[in-house]
C-alpha cells in the first residue's frame, strides 16, 4: 500500500525543476492515515484500494496501537506531524474537536453525494458532531445486547429472554449454578473504558445520564448491577475481566446470559456447541425507553492537513464500501440505509438483526471535550459499589461531584 519512490538523480531533479509549475501542480500528493487496524480489518485494504483507484494521490497507511492512539496523535499534532485521516475513538471526537484540532467537515458532507447525514444512525453521527458541526464520518459501530444460551433455558423451562431488569435477575437466579461452575449472567464492569460501556445505558434507560449519573435512575442501574454482584448470579472476577473474557465464559457455558456486542458473532458461530440467540437489552420495567452503548470510530480530518481534498476524497471512498464492511470484515456499519445480506448461518443472521435493533436505540459516550475524566469518575463508582465500599447512591454522588467539577 505504501509507495517508496526512488531517489531521483541529480540530473533527473534538475530537469523537474525547470518543468513548467503546470506539470509540477500534476504530481501526486501524498496523505497519511493512522488508524488502530490490524491486517485482516477495514483501513489497510481500504486504503491500498483507494490508493490504486487514484494516480494523482499516494497514501501512507500506519498502525498505532491502541494504548498509544490518542497520545501518538496528539503529540504529531503539537509538532505539525499529524496524519491527515485519523481514526479517533468515537468518544475522544469531542475532545480532538473542542480543541481546534480537527477540520470541520459540515459543507464538505452537505456537498457530498457519498455522505449523507441522514444515512447514519443517530448515534454514530452525534458522536462525530461537536457544537452543533461535523467534525468525523462514522467509520463502522457497535453496541450491545443479551447473549442466552436456549438449551440452558430450555431446561430451566424458561420460555422467551427477559425483557425487564426483575426478569432478568429472576431468570439468572434459575440459572446460576455456582456447584456446576454455571452463573446467571456475565459482564464487564471492569475499571475501565469497558466498564463504562456496558453500565452507561442502564443508566440512560432508568432516566440517567452521565451529567446526572446520582439520579434515581443512576442509582437504579447500580443497584441492579450490585445485585448480581452480592448474589454470586455473576462471577467475582466481573469487576476485573474484560469483555471479550466475560463472554468467554458464556462461550465456554459457564454463564448462561452474557451482555456483549457484534464483535462477538464469529466466535460464537465458530466455538459455542449449545445453541444460542440474542436478545435486545432488557429494561427497568415494561414500557421504559431503550438505550444500548455505542462502540467504534471516527474517520477525522486533522486541521493541520495540507491536502483536505484528497482527504475528504478517502473518506467518500471509505463510505462507499460501507455495503461490504460486514461481509469483508465482520463489521457493522454505522449506516441504517444498508441491508446486510444473509451469512448463510441462520443463528448469526437472527443475531445480526437484533443488534441492527438495539442500533436504533444506541447513544455516544459524551460526547464531552473531558470524557475520559468523565469515565473515570463513573468507574470508580461502579468499582466502589460493586467492592461494597459504598452503597450505590454514595458511590454515585461522589462521582456527579467529581463530573461536576469537570464539567463546571
Amino acid at each position: 500500500m505504501q509507495r517508496i519512490l526512488p531517489i531521483a538523480s541529480a540530473a533527473v531533479m534538475g530537469l523537474a525543476l525547470a518543468l513548467p509549475s503546470a506539470a509540477r501542480a500534476q504530481d501526486p500528493v501524498t496523505i497519511t492515515i493512522w488508524t488502530v487496524d490490524k491486517t485482516g480489518q477495514p483501513t489497510p485494504d481500504l486504503a491500498r484500494e483507494f490508493d490504486e483507484s487514484e494516480p494523482d494521490i499516494n497514501v501512507v497507511y500506519r498502525e498505532v496501537p491502541f494504548a498509544d492512539l490518542m497520545s501518538e496523535a496528539l503529540r504529531a499534532f503539537s509538532i505539525g506531524k499529524a496524519p491527515d485521516i485519523f481514526a479517533v475513538d468515537n468518544p475522544d471526537t469531542a475532545m480532538l474537536a473542542a480543541n481546534g484540532a480537527l477540520l470541520d467537515l459540515t459543507d464538505m458532507i452537505a456537498k457530498s453525494d457519498a455522505i449523507k447525514v441522514e444515512n447514519y444512525f443517530d448515534g454514530p453521527m452525534e458522536s462525530a458532531t461537536w457544537d452543533g458541526h461535523i467534525y468525523g464520518v462514522p467509520k463502522a459501530t457497535n453496541t450491545i445486547a443479551l447473549y442466552y444460551n436456549k438449551d440452558m433455558f430450555k431446561e430451566a423451562g424458561i420460555k422467551e429472554p427477559p425483557r425487564t431488569w426483575d426478569e432478568l435477575i429472576e431468570d439468572a437466579r434459575k440459572l446460576n449454578k455456582p456447584d456446576k461452575g454455571v452463573y446467571g449472567v456475565a459482564f464487564s464492569a471492569k475499571a475501565s473504558e469497558e466498564g463504562t460501556f456496558q453500565f452507561l445505558p442502564f443508566v440512560q434507560m432508568a432516566g440517567g445520564s452521565y451529567d446526572h449519573i446520582n439520579s434515581e435512575g443512576g442509582v437504579k442501574a447500580l443497584t441492579f448491577f450490585k445485585t448480581l454482584l452480592d448474589e454470586g448470579l455473576a462471577s467475582p472476577d466481573t469487576v476485573s475481566r474484560t469483555q471479550w473474557a466475560s463472554t468467554a465464559t458464556f462461550n465456554a457455558g459457564n454463564a448462561a446470559m452474557a451482555i456483549s456486542g457484534p464483535w462477538e458473532l464469529n466466535r460464537m458461530a465458530d466455538e459455542a456447541d449449545f445453541d444460542w440467540g440474542v436478545a435486545l437489552l432488557p429494561v427497568p420495567e415494561e414500557g421504559a425507553q431503550r438505550s444500548s452503548a455505542m462502540g467504534d470510530y471516527n474517520w477525522v480530518i486533522f486541521k493541520t492537513t495540507k491536502h483536505p481534498e484528497a482527504a475528504f476524497k478517502a473518506l467518500e471512498f471509505f463510505a462507499n464500501q460501507d455495503k461490504d464492511l460486514f461481509q469483508r470484515f465482520g463489521q457493522l456499519p454505522a449506516r441504517r440505509d444498508i441491508d446486510i445480506p444473509p451469512t448463510g448461518n441462520d443463528k448469526k443472521d437472527a443475531a445480526l438483526q437484533v443488534f441492527l435493533e438495539q442500533m436504533k436505540y444506541a447513544k455516544p459516550r459524551g460526547p464531552h471535550p473531558e470524557w475520559p475524566k468523565i469515565s473515570k469518575a463513573i468507574q470508580t463508582a461502579l468499582q466502589a459499589a460493586l467492592a461494597g465500599g459504598a452503597t450505590p447512591q454514595e458511590a454515585l454522588d461522589q462521582a456527579a461531584k467529581t463530573i461536576d467539577g469537570i464539567i463546571d
